[in-house]
């Protein structure tokens, strides 16, 4: 048999006090923003959460403390509730005390007092920020992979009926059909490459890496990559270049990319150009007035009629069918607003295309 032990004499057998709680206590455990605002959107109570990203609000305006703005927010949610004594949800930008920019997500209620009215509202704001970012990665990700799928498919589709020109014309033993399909198996290489780079660029959100450069040089090296192909669709590439105009501060990656799409794009329009003449490119920098640098890249291909031009920026958007992925001049267009600059088009069908892109001189 065990013997129970006995208690000590000093022990108490009562239950262990449970610290008093109060009010602002419970407030300050919870994980978001808490204040209480009066009519006049002055802060009358903040809790430790808000204080440590805020600083201490109270006796100041709420768009005070959020924004160090004097101006009122549009669909106040606080004047809201103040207003219908319902609760309101709604998403703000703001200042955090450091100078960080993020997202809250606020909710709104109606504090009553012994009458019924609406004596306060109490505020509850959510720091949203990396919600928003991961949302936005999602949507990147699947902007990628429809761009991949679109791509590809129309990438293969040109490969294949390429090899069959090839398979066809060995039948035949016709080497002259044999050699026009081979351009377009060719053609179709040279598109996965380009396609991927573009792909790439469409799919990352990364900020720009500005370095000095020189336009002319950039232009230079552009053309260089282009001798061979050209050479071989029979297209004179044609260069002129303003050596005068100063290095400029610009990411060089995507200039780059945004100047061999273009090339490529205006090399495309003189190969599918129907009538016979001496197919050109033309790439030229300039001044085009003092604050403002040019890159223009003309060629006599085929043209576009209007509604083609209010087109040609859209992503997928594609004249050329299955041999093209509908990126290239979406990607130009993303370079370009990213520089803080503009692109301008002039064209006419049968007649040619010239595309003119305007960037400061920093």
């Amino acid at each position: 048999m065990v013997k129970k032990k006995k208690r000590p004499e000093n022990e108490s057998s009562a239950p262990a006090a449970i610290p008093e709680l109060n009010l602002n206590n419970l407030v300050d455990l919870l994980p978001c923003y808490v204040s209480i605002q009066d009519r006049d959107l002055q802060i009358l109570f903040v809790n430790e959460n808000f204080k440590k990203d805020f600083g201490d609000g109270v006796g100041k305006k709420c768009h005070t403390a959020y924004k160090s703005s004097t101006d009122i927010c549009p669909n106040c949610p606080v004047i809201k509730t103040f207003e219908d004594r319902r609760l309101h949800i709604t998403e703000e930008t703001v200042q955090l005390a450091n100078g960080k920019i993020c997202q809250i997500l606020i909710q709104t209620s109606p504090i009553f007092d012994d009458n019924g009215g609406v004596a306060a509202v109490i505020e509850m704001a959510t720091n949203i920020t990396q919600v928003k970012i991961d949302q936005k990665e999602l949507a990147t990700l699947g902007q990628s992979i429809a761009l991949l799928s679109h791509g590809l498919k129309n990438i293969l589709e040109g490969l294949q009926g390429g090899v069959y020109v090839v398979d066809e014309a060995f039948k035949d033993e016709d080497m002259a059909l044999a050699r026009k399909g081979w351009q377009i198996v060719s053609k179709n290489i040279h598109g996965v490459a380009d396609f991927v780079k573009n792909i790439l660029y469409s799919s990352k959100n990364r900020p720009l890496k500005y370095d000095l450069a020189s336009p002319g040089q950039l232009a230079k090296d552009a053309l260089v990559l282009f001798e061979e192909r050209a050479a071989g669709m029979h297209i004179r590439l044609r260069q002129q270049i303003n050596p005068y105009i100063p290095n400029v501060h610009l990411d060089v990656a995507s200039i780059s990319r945004m100047l061999n799409n273009l090339i490529w794009n205006a090399l495309e329009a003189c190969l599918n150009d129907k009538q016979s003449k001496n197919h050109f490119v033309s790439v030229k920098t300039d001044f085009f007035d003092d604050d403002h640098f040019m890159f223009e890249i003309t060629d006599n291909g085929s043209g576009m009629d209007e509604r083609t031009q209010r087109n040609i920026f859209e992503e997928f958007f594609s004249t050329k069918g299955s041999a093209g992925t509908g990126l290239g001049l979406a990607v130009v267009e993303k370079v370009v607003n990213k520089h803080g600059g503009r692109i301008e088009v002039t064209s006419s069908p049968g007649k040619g295309t010239k595309f003119k892109v305007i960037l400061k001189i920093k």
